[in-house]
Parts: C-alpha cells; sequence; structure tokens
C-alpha cells in the first residue's frame, strides 16, 4: 500500500534495514519479519553512507514477496539518468509503491573513498524524473510504452538544522517538483522540531519525525561532531551516562527514542525509527510510544 494513502487514516510507523555487505541477506530478512505487522513499511538503505553492499532494490523485491511493504530509498551518487529511472520501472514491475529520493553522501565518506561520484541528477531532479514517468514520459520526454507508473514518493529534511531557512526553501523545491511525504533527519531537540512545522505546514505534506536509536554516550559525541542537523542535548548524554549496563543493553536508548515520540506526536503526521543494527528494539519502543 502506499504511505500517502494512510496518512489521512492514522499516524504512521516506519523502520529501515540495511542491506549486509554480502549476498547472503537471509537475516536481514529475518530482522524484518519482526517488524512485520507493528510498522506500515520498512525503508532499504542504498548503499548507506557510501559503503558499498546488497542491493536496495533486490531486498526490496524479497521483502514485497513476504508481504512486508517496503521503501525503496535511491540515492544519485551511484547512477546516472538512464539507470535511475530504468530502477525505477523495474521497481515499478516488482510491485514496489513506495519511494525514498536521497542525492546521497559522497564517496569520499565511504569505504571506496577513489570511486567516481555521479550526482547526473540531485534528489529534487530525481523526484521530478519520477514524476515524468507517472505522466508518461522519461526524463528526455520519450513516451513510455504501457502503462505509466505509480508510487508514494518522499523526500528528506533535516528540520533541526541552524539556520533552518535553507532546508525549508529545498524542501518547497521538492514538493514543488512531485514530493508527497517527508521522513526527517534524526530529532531529538522537540522544540526546534515544533518551530520547523510551523514553518513547514505552509506546504501541505505529511511529515514523519526522525528517531535514531541512541546507543552510546560516544555515538551521541559523535553525530554532535559530524551530522550536520543533529545535535543531541546534554540532558539526553547524561541520562546515557547515568546507568552504563542499562545504556549497554538499550534500555536508556529504547526509553529515549519513546519519549521523543510521545513529545513529537502532535505535531507530525508519523515516525520513522532509525535503529542502525537494532531493529529488535522497534517493538518495545512502539509500545512504550504508545502506538502499538
Amino acid at each position: 500500500m502506499r504511505l500517502t494513502e494512510l496518512f489521512s487514516k492514522k499516524f504512521v510507523v516506519t523502520s529501515e534495514i540495511g542491506p549486509p555487505k554480502g549476498w547472503q541477506i537471509e537475516k536481514c530478512l529475518q530482522e524484518a519479519e519482526h517488524l512485520k505487522g507493528k510498522v506500515d513499511a520498512i525503508n532499504v538503505t542504498d548503499n548507506q553512507s557510501s559503503v558499498m553492499r546488497f542491493g536496495s532494490l533486490a531486498t526490496c523485491h524479497f521483502l514485497k514477496d513476504r508481504g512486508i511493504e517496503p521503501v525503496y530509498q535511491v540515492v544519485c551518487r551511484d547512477r546516472n539518468r538512464i539507470a535511475l529511472q530504468s530502477d525505477i520501472l523495474s521497481a515499478a514491475a516488482f510491485g514496489i509503491e513506495n519511494l525514498l529520493l536521497l542525492t546521497g553522501d559522497h564517496t569520499k565518506l565511504g569505504d571506496h573513498p577513489q570511486a567516481k561520484p555521479v550526482f547526473d541528477l540531485d534528489s529534487v531532479s530525481l523526484i521530478y524524473a519520477v514524476k515524468k514517468l507517472e505522466e508518461g514520459q522519461d526524463l528526455a520526454g520519450n513516451k513510455l510504452e504501457s502503462e505509466p507508473p505509480k508510487f508514494s514518493i518522499g523526500a528528506v529534511v533535516s528540520p533541526c538544522s541552524d539556520p533552518v531557512e535553507p532546508q525549508l526553501i529545498k524542501m518547497e523545491k521538492k514538493v514543488k517538483a512531485g514530493a508527497q511525504f517527508f521522513q526527517t533527519q534524526a530529532v531529538y531537540e522537540t522544540d526546534k522540531f515544533v518551530k520547523f512545522m510551523e514553518k513547514a505546514k505552509q506546504f501541505g505534506v505529511p511529515v514523519m519525525a526522525g528517531i535514531v536509536v541512541l546507543k552510546s554516550v560516544g555515538m551521541a559525541r559523535y553525530m554532535n561532531e559530524n551530522v550536520a542537523g543533529v545535535y543531541v542535548p546534554d540532558n539526553l548524554i547524561e541520562e546515557l551516562k547515568k546507568d552504563k549496563e542499562k545504556t549497554k543493553s538499550g534500555q536508556t536508548g529504547i526509553e529515549i527514542a519513546a519519549k521523543l515520540i510521545k513529545e513529537l506526536k502532535p505535531y507530525c503526521q508519523g515516525v520513522h525509527i532509525m535503529p542502525l543494527g537494532w531493529d529488535d528494539k522497534v517493538p518495545k519502543i512502539i509500545e512504550l510510544a504508545g502506538l502499538s
């Protein structure tokens, strides 16, 4: 089911998995099985952080076969416009209905820093390309054979960036290009998110707040120093410090994530939980947040 059909009916919850660095993906699919029936859809990352992995499209196809609704993440870093459009059409043939379209991290940040980045399109022009396909034409204006594909088109935004205005300008461009819903970068500052949503509501599209589960003090500090638009406040870092065993077991991260969801829920249309390998913690987060 397309996510855009759900937003008017319920508070939408998605999570995500990252394919393995290898071709045997049964373990990854089993992790997704744990989330079946507990979330509305599962994002599959596309060579996340520029690290070469098993393909997002093939993983989405396997999820679909198991009755799990996938969100096919597509980045512009590794393919030109011909390959991107070809993969989007392939997704339609596999019955994949939800897309999340991103520009993607530069290759210098990953495990193949010598790789040549493509970036023939960026996130805005890729959204436009998908809209053209939905209208029955490719990006060059050539007519598609048979029925055009139909997707729920997602994009990303960073609501806690400082300043936030460039994010709002980019968000408006994505909406005008055809974006129908947004999943955000990790949110730990509720007040900033609320102010962002007051400005973003003019665009009239659903926004899902991003929740990254905190695993350790070191992870929080790393994000503060290296991830643009994300800041973990001191009070949350102190909470992680308080009981090392509880933090190590994941309980502190679960409680923080659930608390954030409760605070953010009145201001958005859904949440996107990014467990970063702690997929087994997601059901507990959903339960504690009162979403089950």
